[in-house]
């Protein structure tokens, strides 16, 4: 991202301190000498200590996604790298999530996954989240978040784990942020309306994203979550979203969202002999619409852009090509007796490179999923989906590759 423009997205946070200084004058008692008390029949209330503010919280996911395979060659590691050959049992995730507000204008989230993957062996721990919101006024409309966190592009990127029901992102959205974080600075505004509308979706098993902000700002270093950063710029991101309630009580979000910035492939990730760049533009743009299951809903949500591409015409390098794909969705939320069971079908496309992939493989992937998900009580919850998928794949080792296959998939996911 070119220095000005970061420098100006700095300018905007540091104007937005404004609110906050404001806020502390009026919040300040005007009478500098407090109101007297009957403080012998009722005792001060005791402050609570910060480490008495925080919470604690998680859930793990365990996988099998060989039933009825048809293909074991098909394989999608961005997504889950328990799908194919040589696979069983799988830890997805296990994570636990320690959250509170150590202050009145401070929050703090952390998360760490315990069931990451490295160099092929497998439950290794790893920061997933580790941030801190300033609030900067009383009403905490507006905040500042600071650390490594959710990048505010896409609502289903956003969309925790643990409330999604296909078991994965999306191919094309979640390929511009794989791992859907990056360390930054992230501005929100959310006006008081819309702070209790994505509570409510989120609490109500609707599958809301949670409270990004009915406008989210931020610049962060653009090489994805726990990755060095490799140049001296940084991306830039903005999404507006709000959560329209219609008259009958149904609850519609649409947004639009983008980045920009310049992305490395560092030498790790090419094969020997391929002559490319190392430094390419990195740039999307996508809208979204989600209409909550009350009980029927649809999510949709498309991406265009740019950004590195391996190429095979010609001489095989990597290029910045054009790149789009997104997925249709429909679902319905039903409660037979204290259950909630909620079948979904999703359907998806995305044609261009995953700049994580060795020599940014270049991937056109078409896929059908259809599921459920059973809920018979909060800590338990079992999801079975049907995955018919074809994808094709070319990079410097293989430059026309083809998989198709079916299979069914199924998690269990212990909520705590």
């Amino acid at each position: 991202m070119p220095r000005g423009l970061a420098a100006a997205v700095v300018a905007v946070f540091l104007l937005c301190l404004a609110p906050a200084r404001l806020s502390a004058q009026t919040d300040a008692p005007r009478d500098s000498q407090p109101a007297k008390r009957d403080t012998a029949r009722t005792p001060a209330p005791r402050s609570r200590a910060w480490y008495e503010r925080l919470s604690l919280r998680g859930y793990t996911q365990v996988r099998y996604n060989r039933l009825l395979e048809t293909n074991p060659d098909l394989t999608c590691a961005q997504c889950d790298r328990s799908i194919g050959r040589n696979n069983g049992f799988f830890i997805r995730r296990s994570r636990i999530v320690l959250s509170g507000e150590v202050h009145p204008r401070v929050s703090v989230y952390i998360q760490p996954d315990l069931a990451s993957e490295a160099n092929g062996q497998l439950h290794y721990a790893q920061i997933r989240d580790a941030y801190f919101d300033l609030f900067l006024d009383s009403a905490k409309t507006l905040r500042l978040r600071v650390g490594q966190s959710k990048i505010p592009f896409g609502f289903q990127n956003l969309q925790s784990s643990s409330n999604r029901l296909p078991l994965d992102r999306d191919d094309g959205l979640n390929s511009g942020l794989p791992n859907e974080r990056d360390l930054g600075v992230m501005g929100y505004w959310s006006p008081p309306t819309a702070r209790h509308r994505f509570k409510v979706l989120t609490d109500s098993g609707y599958k809301g994203s949670g409270d990004y902000g009915v406008v989210g700002l931020g610049i962060f270093n653009g090489q994805t979550a726990n990755r060095a950063e490799q140049n001296d710029g940084q991306h830039a991101v903005l999404r507006v979203s709000y959560p329209f309630q219609l008259p009958g009580g149904q609850f519609v979000e649409a947004g639009v969202q983008g980045y920009s910035g310049r992305f490395v492939i560092p030498s790790s990730q090419r094969t020997a002999g391929l002559n490319a760049p190392r430094e390419f533009d990195d740039r999307r743009v996508a809208a979204s619409l989600i209409v909550y299951p009350q009980p029927i809903g649809f999510q949709a949500e498309w991406n265009v852009g740019r950004g590195p591409s391996f190429s095979r015409e010609g001489t095989p390098t990597i290029r910045e090509e054009h790149l789009s794909g997104g997925y249709a969705m429909v679902m319905m939320r039903t409660k037979p007796g204290s259950h909630v069971l909620t079948p979904f079908a999703r359907g998806q496309y995305y044609d261009g490179g995953k700049k994580l992939d060795t020599d940014a493989r270049h991937h056109r992937v078409r896929e059908l999923e259809v599921g459920a998900e059973w809920l018979p009580f909060s800590a338990f919850e079992l999801t079975a989906s049907y995955v018919a998928s074809d994808r094709r794949t070319s990079d410097f080792a293989a430059p026309d590759a083809r998989e198709q296959g079916r299979f069914l998939r199924l998690q269990a996911q212990f909520n705590y």
